[in-house]
């Protein structure tokens, strides 16, 4: 009875403090809160545009941009990213039991995957309810030598009615986009 006693005293902390699994490690709430956030914009499909960089040779710059958040499931929300008539990216958010991971789901149009595809990397602890910022993993950093600095954030604003995603490499701006929320485009319209 003793042992039984110890037990239950010793658990219960556990519990009260977010249970077994790391449920509430530094971030986590913040980053199931954005998934959740996310998830509100299921269904809906947004036109965007670059901002960065305005260069007209990069190979975004001057495409119209939609990105679809299309399925969202329990733990995993698909997003189709579309850069003119390419449809070969998908933007994938997972929730793991090691965090929020964000990973690019790059395929051919017959469906097989990419050899650059799947990189990204988990969130940082000290993301919001409405940004996340996700480090290069040590996948993306084997497959992209030069991405391993890559820091991919992404943001819901709600007040300005506007998703950015934004990417840095060596801690200096490298690409951005935003996406204006707004005005969620016509599903039944070819977008």
């Amino acid at each position: 009875m003793k042992i039984l006693l110890a037990c239950v005293l010793l658990a219960t902390p556990l519990f009260a403090v977010g249970g077994v699994g790391g449920a509430d490690k530094p971030g986590a709430r913040a980053q199931k809160a954005f998934f959740k956030n996310m998830k509100k914009l299921c269904g809906r499909k947004f036109e965007g545009a670059t901002d960065f960089p305005q260069d007209p040779s990069h190979p975004l710059a001057g495409k119209r941009l939609v990105m679809h958040v299309e399925t969202c499931g329990e733990r995993e929300i698909r997003i189709p990213f579309r850069v003119g008539e390419d449809r070969s990216r998908t933007w994938v958010l997972t929730m793991t039991t090691g965090g929020l991971l964000f990973k690019h789901d790059h395929r051919h149009e017959d469906g097989t995957p990419d050899r650059v595809t799947n990189y990204g990397g988990l969130a940082s602890r000290d993301g919001t309810v409405r940004e996340q910022r996700f480090a290069a993993d040590t996948f993306t950093a084997g497959l992209i030598p030069e991405a391993k600095t890559n820091v991919w954030t992404m943001q819901i604003d709600e007040a300005k009615k506007r998703f950015t995603y934004y990417l840095e490499r060596d801690g200096a701006p490298r690409y951005r986009a935003y996406f204006n929320l707004g005005k969620p485009l016509s599903s039944d319209a070819k977008n």
